[in-house]
């Protein structure tokens, strides 16, 4: 793709933006931040490679001092709920007509925006609804890579609180791998001077994600409320322009 002044510095924000919620968070990133590239312009094919490198690139960082503070025992348990739905997904990408999947990110979005603005969490307390959040968190995640809320409800269930950051960016490590080893043995072309340019920006995001990370759990509501009102707002304009395109 081919970037004017303005979009590229929109598309420099957004990085930086993503960047921040995903170490501060632990989760989300590619959530908040694909709606907002796709109203800029492409296709999800396009983006999704991107910010599967820098999910790769942040999530090995993050681990390499933290690797001992992972539930290694469920996340082995919940991959085998998750990997097949994924796989499934990833095909349902490569495959569908790009406005069929721009529907479902933003539609899923408007979802999630919904559920953090008025403080509905997405919760299960029967064995049978787990493992049909991981499925459906695993499709969502090969499609779109927006999966995380979904998983995170069960995962916040079963892996302690100073396990769970770490333990699901080795999840995200994972499923980002199988889905960008799946581009290249498609041949989906990645866009990759534009992604490494776009790690110093997004890093600025991650560093201060790292060090906003206690305040952001302690003021978790707040938070997600103000980011749903916004992502409500992009996501129903962009659902919008696709049904009326």
């Amino acid at each position: 793709m081919v970037f004017d002044t303005t979009s590229l510095a929109l598309v420099g924000l957004i990085f930086l933006w993503t960047g921040f919620v995903r170490t501060g968070l632990g989760f989300g990133g590619a959530a908040i931040g694909l709606p907002l590239m796709l109203l800029i312009g492409g296709s999800p094919v396009y983006w999704l490679p991107i910010i599967g490198i820098h999910l790769l690139f942040f999530s090995s960082l993050t681990l390499f001092k933290s690797i001992k503070k992972v539930d290694w025992r469920y996340l082995r348990h919940s991959l085998l709920w998750i990997i097949p739905p994924t796989l499934v997904g990833v095909a349902g990408l490569l495959s569908l007509p790009d406005q069929v999947v721009i529907v479902f990110i933003y539609s899923i979005t408007i979802f999630y925006a919904i559920t953090w603005i008025f403080n509905q969490k997405i919760t299960s307390d029967k064995p049978w609804v787990d493992k049909l959040l991981l499925i459906l968190g695993g499709y969502v995640a090969g499609t779109s890579l927006t999966g995380a809320p979904l998983i995170v409800a069960v995962y916040m269930r079963y892996v302690s609180k100073e396990y769970l950051r770490n333990t699901l960016f080795v999840l995200w490590f994972i499923l980002v791998s199988i889905k960008m080893a799946t581009f290249m043995l498609m041949g989906v072309v990645i866009d990759w001077s534009f992604s490494l340019a776009l790690i110093p920006i997004a890093a600025i995001g991650h560093v201060v994600g790292i060090k906003a990370h206690q305040k952001i759990i302690e003021n978790d509501q707040v938070f997600k409320k103000w980011v749903g009102s916004m992502l409500l707002l992009i996501s129903s304009f962009g659902l919008l322009k696709v049904v009326l395109s």
